[in-house]
């Protein structure tokens, strides 16, 4: 072995050891210094007797002992490690002279500073030329780097492969590099088959907005708070509409001098349910504040049949957009009068209804009473307005999904404007009598009516009857005077 540092202690390689030049040029044990010195690692060795005989620089600018201070000392007790550690961490040193192969460690030294720095070591014996061990050579680095490398890339196995919510490396051209299998799962798809395709292959809603904010993450860096995005997936059972809470972060090569933008790290979670309660319970918030002041105002209408106009005006907003009041004709029925067909007027034909209230279909406004007196509303035979009647419940409609002039053609057969595409009928009864209908209106681009929706409008309809038999206009005669205006 030679010195990696000329000290004058330990040059010597052996007997067949070359005579080395004099000061015209470097000798061999100069050109191993250089190489020694030179390398990235740091390097010592030891004897069979676990003496130091090499330290090259840079493990002296790792702990900060010169090879003068370390070449001679009997292995790193009292110097480079604690004593506490010393009779552990020179077990393992001296461990690899007889064992095959490098030896790894990872253990802590002491700087010349007092300070611990935390190494990895691999060590392997030197054997003489009896091929007995002779010594052993360590190079050790500090792990801190490689550990946080490691720990990046732990990292990034357990995001793609264990994480609970979705993660995609997009690309500076916005389409998937890298999907995890809940990425995959959530788009319905397998993770190589999602790789370079589109995102408006993947999502059926939402792809532009999601687009703009990888374009602002690649252009400006991440935002400061995830958003939460609506979007559309498509599934062998049709289109699925899904919330997810996304964070973005942008990547760029740490190699490069100024940030080359690699693409973006885009993480979601699914937050549908979540976001469908919240909304569900904003909105029975803001049907019951409308309920309470729609009582307030009727309150203070002089006229009881005014206040039922109050009452519907205030459930229209976001609920509807038409609405109609339609009385039942005659003298209204009493429970248990109604025939299975529906209520029976005073002659036992079909039951009549009257218009008496209803929103401008032209244009935005309050409800206005019409002012008819008695002329009742043509409606045809199973009418939702009439079945709701004769049921004494509520009665949704809906003209499904057909073209335009159909659904035109659906509601003028109804009587309705010729916008409507879902409609909702609710029966108004008091004092256990059916007084008649009040049907809400929704227009194209609008959800159809749900469950919820009918017990809400159940509420409007309560209040409305009130008013009207308030006013007596349910138990006005058929002829004469039955309209309220």
């Amino acid at each position: 072995m030679s010195a990696s540092r000329r000290s004058g202690t330990t040059d010597e390689l052996g007997p067949d050891e070359p005579e080395r030049p004099g000061p015209e040029g470097p000798g061999g044990s100069d050109l191993l210094a250089a190489l020694l010195d030179g390398m990235d690692a740091a390097l010592c060795a030891f004897d069979a007797d676990g003496v130091v005989t090499h330290w090259n620089r840079e493990a002296e600018r790792i702990l900060g002992w010169s090879a003068e201070e370390a070449v001679g000392r009997r292995g790193f007790a009292g110097w480079a490690v604690r004593e506490a550690d010393a009779g552990e961490v020179e077990g393992r040193l001296m461990s690899a002279m007889h064992a095959p192969g490098r030896q790894v460690h990872e253990f802590a030294l002491l700087t010349k500073d007092g300070g611990r720095v935390l190494v990895r070591t691999q060590s392997a014996a030197v054997r003489g030329p009896d091929g007995k061990p002779a010594g052993l050579y360590c190079a050790f680095s500090e792990v801190h780097a490689q550990i946080d490398l490691e720990r990046s890339i732990a990292l990034s196995e357990a995001l793609f492969e264990d994480a609970s919510w979705g993660v995609v490396l997009v690309d500076a051209d916005l389409r998937p590099a890298v999907v995890n299998a809940h990425a995959a799962r959530a788009l319905g798809t397998g993770r190589t088959t999602v790789l370079g395709r589109p995102l408006g292959e993947l999502l059926t809603r939402g792809v532009e907005e999601l687009e703009n904010a990888l374009t602002h993450v690649l252009a400006e860096g991440a935002p400061p708070a995830p958003a939460e995005m609506w979007v559309g997936v498509r599934t062998p059972d049709g289109e699925k509409r899904r919330c997810w809470r996304s964070g973005f972060l942008r990547l760029a090569s740490p190699l490069a001098e100024e940030p080359v933008p690699l693409g973006v790290g885009w993480l979601f979670q699914d937050v549908t349910e979540a976001k469908l309660g919240e909304q569900e319970a904003a909105l029975l918030r803001f049907r019951s504040n409308q309920l309470h002041r729609a009582s307030r105002a009727a309150a203070e209408c002089e006229d009881a049949a005014e206040a039922a106009t109050v009452h519907l005006d205030f459930a229209l907003a976001g609920f509807a957009d038409h609405a109609v009041i339609d009385r039942v004709a005659g003298v209204p029925a009493a429970d248990g009068e109604a025939s299975g067909g529906g209520s029976g007027s005073a002659g036992g034909g079909p039951q009549r209804l009257v218009r008496i209230a209803a929103t401008p279909s032209g244009g935005p406004g309050p409800s206005a009473l019409t002012g008819h007196a008695g002329l009742p509303v043509r409606y045809a035979d199973g009418h939702p307005a009439l079945q709701c009647v004769a049921r004494a419940g509520s009665v949704r409609a809906s003209a499904g999904t057909v073209a335009a002039e159909q659904a035109r053609e659906w509601a003028r057969a109804r009587q309705w404007p010729e916008d409507t595409v879902h409609a909702l009928c609710a029966v108004l009864r008091s004092r256990g009598r059916t007084l008649g209908v009040v049907t809400f209106l929704r227009g194209a681009g609008r959800s159809t009516f749900e469950r919820s929706d009918a017990t809400y409008a159940e509420d409007v309809a309560v209040r409305i009857a009130g008013a009207l038999d308030l006013a007596g206009v349910a138990g006005a005669g058929e002829d004469g005077g039955g309209g309220v205006g």
